[in-house]
């Protein structure tokens, strides 16, 4: 198939795209255009003809032949504007290619890689997780002594852990959490970043964000945790060059760009589980549940908060 060459004008200046012939797909053509021109697929809009009319380019199966474009061609080709969401999506783009590049030569440069160390799924694997950060070592012996530091800490504390804050009184949360099928979650989190004067930085890949509990503490080290709704599992940095690494100084910007990282690969291909729809057990009467809300009005009807994943 002889190939031909397109004249392109646009703000910056002209170019010339080369390597089509009139099989090239509309895809295909508009990722060349992209490449030259650096202006986003969704923002193209290309003039051709006289007097000069826009192209469709919605058809991205379609070849430049069935638009009536030949050799010799010249094409305008300007950038369209675009509405608040495309400009807040192409930023979001942008954002995670330039986070993913920064990652990938870090790691290449043997700053390590962040993974996830897989801990049991017991109603204890938050507290499981963050032993592990802090020792290295899957321990699920760890879990009711966290239980205790913190019924300790809430029931010291009347007046801050107060049942607006717990969802029940202070001292049936001090019985329940001591439970070993009790579930733990944001309130625990911050309690043990407290206790150990660490900060717990927990990756959501439900929202593909970053929860820093300690923040404000200005603690100088930092943990992660990751969280796909109803399970922790912690992460920790595999390298070449020495042991794995779950503490890290809180200006180690490589942990942390890899981190959100994570959390937008695993949200992208949906490696977390809706809180609307797995199923529960009540653990007191046997009852089951289907998803966070019915769990909740559950426990009001009948005082049971006790519940385990099915």
């Amino acid at each position: 198939m002889t190939g031909f060459s397109l004249k392109l004008k646009t703000k910056t200046g002209q170019h010339i795209l080369k390597d089509l012939d009139k099989t090239t797909t509309v895809e295909i053509f508009k990722n060349k255009i992209t490449e030259l021109t650096q202006i986003s697929e969704n923002g193209l809009h290309i003039l051709f003809g006289f007097p000069p009319k826009p192209l469709d380019l919605s058809k991205n199966d379609d070849t430049i032949s069935n638009l009536g474009i030949n050799n010799g061609d010249t094409l305008i080709v300007d950038e369209k504007p675009l509405s608040e969401e495309e400009k807040l999506n192409l930023e979001k783009i942008k954002q995670f290619e330039r986070d993913a590049k920064l990652a990938a030569e870090l790691a290449a440069e043997d700053m390590g890689i962040l993974l996830k160390k897989v801990v049991p799924a017991d109603n204890s694997c938050l507290f499981t997780s963050i032993g592990f950060v802090l020792t290295g070592k899957v321990d699920s012996d760890n879990s009711q002594y966290m239980r205790q530091v913190i019924a300790d800490y809430v029931n010291q504390d009347k007046v801050e852990y107060n049942e607006g804050v717990l969802g029940r009184p202070n001292d049936e949360y001090c019985a329940w959490i001591l439970q070993p099928e009790s579930w733990g979650g944001a309130i625990e989190v911050s309690i043990l970043s407290q206790y150990h004067g660490i900060e717990i930085d927990v990756v959501d890949i439900t929202n593909a964000i970053i929860n820093r509990f300690g923040e404000d503490k200005n603690y100088g080290m930092r943990v992660f945790l990751l969280f796909d709704g109803i399970h922790y599992d912690p992460l920790y940095l595999e390298s070449t060059s020495g042991p794995p690494k779950t503490i890290f100084p809180i200006e180690d910007n490589n942990v942390f760009i890899q981190a959100k990282q994570l959390a937008e690969e695993a949200k992208s291909s949906r490696q977390f589980t809706d809180v609307n729809k797995f199923k529960l057990k009540c653990n007191d009467c046997d009852c089951l549940i289907k998803g966070q809300n019915e769990a909740q009005q559950h426990a009001k009807q009948t005082g049971h908060f006790n519940f385990g994943e099915v």
